[in-house]
């Protein structure tokens, strides 16, 4: 199995100090205390500033009536875990955001969430590509502010007690590489059954790590296996015919004693 590519996971990604960032921020208040549905932050940013985040606010936390997140084509890297406390959130469209590798395991809080549109070739582990999982160990993900806690049972972690696995599983309408941190063994065990085809339990990553085949590498498995069967077919068939020939060898030989036993008789 081909090793794949591994990128590197960025951290400090987003100036805080800017004005997109400072406008984003003023957004999500807003809709907040005005309790809309939507979150669509290139209709208030525009194109000159939406491409200039990189992350959203922990504030989306307080986003509790919005359905839906508009997303597309954003520059985004990463999305914090406090999108798991978006209680109202039904559909979550990034599709476009080629830096989005992977989501954080707090968005399996969302309870009411039914569709997504993601784009699944940029994720860590898909099947399209299998691309790498960075090695946890050597760079973790780091947080903003000492909010963090554990993705399953909620307790106060730190960057420094917390254990970060790598889980894949269904989101909404995709299957999605997810960045759980933990506090104990128990909570890893809670973590859900990865679907078929992907890697089947919690990991750290790396490039040790095997993964499946990929779409391209069980077609060429396919090929491979319709190569050999066609070889041992045509051996089969080149086998059946030989032992077709030798069987008519054998009859002929048999036949030809008793046409020379008629012929003495009836000379005779």
């Amino acid at each position: 199995m081909k090793k794949k590519w591994i990128s590197k996971i960025p951290n400090d990604v987003q100036d805080r100090n800017s004005v997109a960032w400072k406008k984003l921020c003023k957004y999500i208040d807003e809709i907040a205390e005005n309790e809309n549905d939507e979150f669509v932050p290139r209709e208030v940013l525009g194109d000159e500033l939406f491409p200039q985040i990189f992350t959203l606010p922990e504030s989306i936390s307080k986003l509790k009536k919005v359905k839906k997140i508009g997303l597309y084509g954003s520059n985004l890297k990463r999305i914090p875990p406090e999108i798991g406390e978006m209680e109202s959130l039904e559909y979550f469209d990034p599709y476009g955001s080629y830096d989005l590798h992977w989501l954080p395991y707090e968005i399996n809080n969302c309870q009411k969430l039914k569709d997504s549109r993601i784009s699944t070739r940029a994720l860590y582990g898909n099947y399209k590509n299998r691309m790498g999982f960075p090695k946890l160990d050597h760079n973790p993900v780091k947080y903003f502010g000492d909010n963090l806690k554990c993705s399953v049972c909620d307790k106060k972690l730190t960057d420094e007690t917390t254990n970060q696995m790598w889980i894949t599983a269904y989101v909404g309408t995709d299957t999605i590489p997810m960045l759980a941190n933990l506090c104990s063994k128990e909570c890893e065990t809670d973590l859900p059954k990865p679907p078929t085809n992907y890697i089947q339990f919690p990991h750290k990553g790396g490039t040790d790590l095997i993964q499946p085949p990929d779409e391209n590498e069980l077609w060429e498995i396919e090929m491979a296996e319709m190569e050999k069967t066609e070889k041992e077919n045509k051996t089969i068939t080149k086998s059946t015919e030989r032992i077709k020939a030798e069987s008519k060898n054998d009859e002929k030989k048999k036949q030809f004693p008793l046409i020379k036993l008629v012929r003495k008789i009836w000379e005779k």
